[in-house]
Formats: C-alpha cells, sequence, structure tokens
C-alpha cells in the first residue's frame, strides 16, 4: 500500500510549526552588509591589479585567507580521508 500526502505551507509557516527559529532577517542584514561592501569595494574588486595590491598591503595575510579558503573548498570537494 502506497499512501502520499501532499501538504501546501509556506517556508515560515512550516519554520513555525516545527518550532524553528525565523533567520529572515538575520539574513537580511547579512546580506544588505555584503551589498554595502562590495559597492564600496567595487573598483577594487574589478580592477585585478588593485586586489592583489591590497591583499599585499595586509602583510600577506590576504593571501593566506585566499589559500586557506582554496584548500577548504579542496578538501571539501575531495572528501575527507577516513581514519
Amino acid at each position: 500500500m502506497k499512501l502520499t500526502i501532499n501538504i501546501d505551507v509556506t517556508p515560515q509557516e512550516a519554520r513555525a510549526f516545527f518550532g524553528m527559529p525565523d533567520v529572515e532577517p538575520l539574513n537580511k542584514m547579512v546580506v544588505d552588509e555584503m551589498t554595502r561592501r562590495a559597492k564600496e569595494n567595487m573598483d577594487t574588486l574589478a580592477d585585478p591589479e588593485r586586489l592583489v595590491a591590497a591583499w599585499v598591503n595586509m602583510g600577506g595575510k590576504g593571501i593566506e585567507q585566499f589559500q586557506s579558503l582554496v584548500g577548504a573548498a579542496m578538501s571539501g570537494a575531495m572528501g575527507k580521508k577516513k581514519e
């Protein structure tokens, strides 16, 4: 026997039903801040020479952070080794 139940609810209604928090205000705040920062740095982000110069001015920390970001992405894509 196969039984199918379709429930038509909005994401907000589903979150309320399961007792999950509404993170929409937090998400909006984060997106707004990221948009503001991207607009402020648009000229630097669009010019690779200025972007690398900004990384170098941070004493190499920007490049190290970029390398660790790429390394984390690669290890996540490859999967963790089982011990």
